[in-house]
């Protein structure tokens, strides 16, 4: 269904436009003449037949210009032109996004939501101006906002130091990989239990598609994967995965072993040193895996990427794409999950642009049709 925008007034009649805006001035200029070359039809006797055929407009219309010329000649059938100023100026309009830009949470609400009822109230606030819902709505839409639903963010996040880790570490890591002709490696750990992820899928207006699978059991697959990146090589993906049924004798996820074993497989596959990127999850900086670090400090640098800030590992958007293809999977069993992960897997391998892709998404790098340059 079409929705309704506000435009000018047209002889007690509402006309309705596009998003973004009424008529330009030209075009209301030509409108007008429209409207005055009917007139002068009017008074040649013409009818509204005649008169809507030669200026091709509705007969619809030409019957109201012609009431309004009677009953108030040919100044009744001029535009009204728009229903009037704007109640805000471009100036109050500025401040008044950038007060929304700084969230519900600055202006004494204790969620994170902005509503038509609460911008309506800010704008009383701010300019002592009162708007309907209705009103508000039509003012957030003519200037590019819209209803969204928000990602998350942690509120221990600093996007201070994400930005100086990106000029300071990163850049470190870059000079440091160039230097030794090395590779750059992120890494990162996830999980996917038996219940599915929910992908969209077509369905009946009104009728929410339903996926069924099974509530009972449990068990989960750990999965470790690190995306590796070096100017003028294929990028790669190593990654490593396991069952975890719920027994007392099975790790259920990933340990310090594990990971000094996935480090060692790395160099051997990439045949140079590595410089490593991760989070500062709690195993990441146990002593055993400090003391490795240090042991093999020949071919192995460790960045720490700030807290809280995922968006900064491809890994990310590695297991990302992963859990997508296999959104409501009905599996029958953990078995069937952990098949389905390792297919996925092995397709992004063999994906080396979509491994570019995913750094990219991060915004420290860009893909190239042979590899991967790392901005500096």
């Amino acid at each position: 269904m079409r929705r309704r925008r506000p435009g000018r007034t047209t002889g007690g009649a509402q006309a309705w436009y596009a998003q973004g805006g009424g008529l330009t001035d030209a075009e209301r200029d030509a409108r007008e003449r429209v409207r005055l070359d009917a007139v002068t039809r009017f008074e040649a006797g013409a009818t509204d037949r005649a008169v809507a055929t030669a200026l091709r407009v509705s007969e619809r219309s030409v019957e109201r210009w012609r009431q309004q010329w009677r009953e108030g000649g040919a100044a009744g059938v001029a535009s009204e032109g728009s229903p009037g100023l704007p109640r805000l100026s471009d100036k109050q309009i500025a401040l008044l996004e950038r007060e929304l830009e700084r969230g519900p949470l600055a202006h004494g609400w204790v969620d994170q939501r902005w509503t038509l009822a609460r911008v309506k109230n800010l704008i009383g606030r701010l300019f002592h101006v009162s708007y309907t819902v209705e009103g508000t709505w039509r003012l957030l839409m003519r200037h590019g906002w819209s209803w969204q639903q928000p990602t998350h963010r942690a509120i221990e996040r600093d996007d201070d130091a994400v930005e100086l880790w990106k000029k300071g570490g990163l850049a470190a890591g870059k000079s440091i990989a160039a230097a030794c002709a090395g590779w750059i490696v992120f890494e990162d750990e996830a999980g996917q239990s038996k219940t599915p992820p929910r992908a969209r899928t077509w369905g009946r207006i009104e009728q929410t598609p339903v996926v069924r699978v099974r509530g009972r059991g449990s068990g989960r697959v750990p999965m470790a994967g690190m995306p590796c990146y070096k100017p003028g090589e294929r990028s790669r993906l190593i990654s490593s995965f396991r069952e975890y049924n719920g027994r007392k004798d099975q790790p259920k996820g990933f340990g310090r072993r594990d990971f000094r074993d996935l480090l060692v497989r790395a160099r051997i596959q990439l045949g140079g040193p590595i410089m490593l990127v991760w989070d500062n999850v709690r195993i990441h900086l146990t002593a055993p895996l400090r003391e490795f670090i240090a042991a093999n400090a020949d071919w192995l640098t460790v960045f720490q990427l700030p807290t809280s800030a995922p968006d900064l590992n491809p890994q990310e958007g590695v297991g990302s794409l992963v859990k997508r293809d296999i959104g409501n999977l009905a599996a029958a069993d953990l078995s069937q999950i952990t098949r389905a992960v390792k297919r996925e897997l092995k397709m992004v391998q063999y994906r080396p642009r979509v491994i570019d892709g995913c750094l990219t998404g991060t915004g420290t790098g860009t893909g190239t049709g042979t590899g991967l340059i790392l901005d500096r």
